[in-house]
C-alpha cells in the first residue's frame, strides 16, 4: 500500500483590500522626505511606527536613479517606517522595483494601466444615432452591525459604509463613499478611498487614531481636544481636511 498523501494547504492565500499608506513623492529630496516621515512618527508613534508604506514616484517627471531610491528606502527605515513596495507606473519604475528588491503593488497597477490606456481614434463615418444613456446600477451601502475590533478591517467598495457599533482602537474602516459610525470611533476611518473628494465621515463619539478623506488625513494629535468624545463630521474643503462638531 502506498502512503496516503496529505494535500491540505499549510497556508491560505487571499487577495483583498489592504489599508496601507501611500507616500507620493513630489520632490526627490531624500533628506526632506526622511525628516518629514520622522516627524510624523514622533507625533503619532502608535500609528506610524513601523507602518508599511508604498512609495509612489508618479508625481515626478522621471523615475529616480537606483542610488537615490535606495538612499530613500534606507532613510525611511531609519525614520521608523517600512517601505514595502513601489506603486506601479512606468517601465522605469518596474525596473527600479527589481533593482531595489521591492514588489509593485497590484492595487496601483490596475489604476495606472487604466489611466495610461488611450483609445485609438475611430475612423470617420456617418454619425450614428445617439444611444440612450446607460442605466447605472447603484450598489446599496454596506452595513456593519457588529463592533469592528482591533486588527479588523471593513471595506465598502464603491459604496458607503454604515457601522452600527464601535470601531475599536487598532481597527480600520474604509469606504469609497462616505462612512457613518453610530458608535464610538477609536480606530481609523478612511472615506473616499479611491479619491472621492465629496465623501464624508460622520461619527457619534470621536476618538479616532486617524481620519482621512480622499487621502488627506489628520491624526488624533492634530485635532482640537474640544472635539474629542463629541459627535463629529469630517470633510474636504478646497483640498483641506475639515472637522466640526455635529449639532
Amino acid at each position: 500500500m502506498s502512503a496516503q498523501v496529505d494535500y491540505a494547504q499549510a497556508g491560505e492565500l487571499k487577495f483583498g483590500q489592504v489599508g496601507i499608506a501611500n507616500l507620493r513623492v513630489r520632490t526627490l529630496d531624500v533628506a526632506q522626505l526622511v525628516a518629514e516621515m520622522r516627524e510624523r512618527v514622533q507625533r503619532a508613534p502608535n500609528l506610524f511606527a513601523r507602518a508599511a508604506v508604498v512609495l509612489d514616484f508618479g508625481g515626478l517627471l522621471q523615475a529616480p536613479g537606483v542610488d537615490e531610491a535606495h538612499a530613500l528606502v534606507t532613510g525611511l527605515r531609519e525614520a521608523g517606517v517600512l517601505p514595502v513596495a513601489l506603486a506601479y507606473g512606468t517601465k522605469e519604475i518596474d525596473a527600479l522595483s527589481q533593482q531595489l528588491g521591492l514588489p509593485l503593488l497590484a492595487k496601483f497597477r490596475a489604476q495606472y494601466e487604466r489611466s495610461d490606456t488611450t483609445p485609438a481614434p475611430a475612423p470617420a463615418s456617418a454619425p450614428a444615432p445617439t444611444p440612450p444613456p446607460p442605466v447605472t446600477a447603484v450598489a446599496p451601502g454596506l452595513i456593519q452591525t457588529a463592533p469592528v475590533r482591533s486588527g479588523q478591517q471593513v471595506y465598502a467598495e464603491q459604496r458607503d459604509l454604515t457601522v452600527l457599533a464601535t470601531v475599536g482602537a487598532g481597527a480600520e474602516v474604509l469606504a469609497d463613499g462616505s462612512i457613518h459610525i453610530y458608535g464610538a470611533l477609536r480606530g481609523r476611518a478612511l472615506a473616499g478611498a479611491q479619491g472621492n473628494e465629496s465623501a464624508r465621515i460622520f461619527c457619534r463619539e470621536f476618538h479616532a487614531e486617524l481620519v482621512a478623506v480622499a487621502g488627506q488625513y489628520k491624526v488624533l494629535e492634530d485635532i482640537p481636544a474640544a472635539l474629542h468624545g463629541k459627535p463629529v463630521q469630517v470633510w474636504l474643503e478646497h483640498g483641506q481636511l475639515k472637522l466640526a462638531a455635529l449639532d
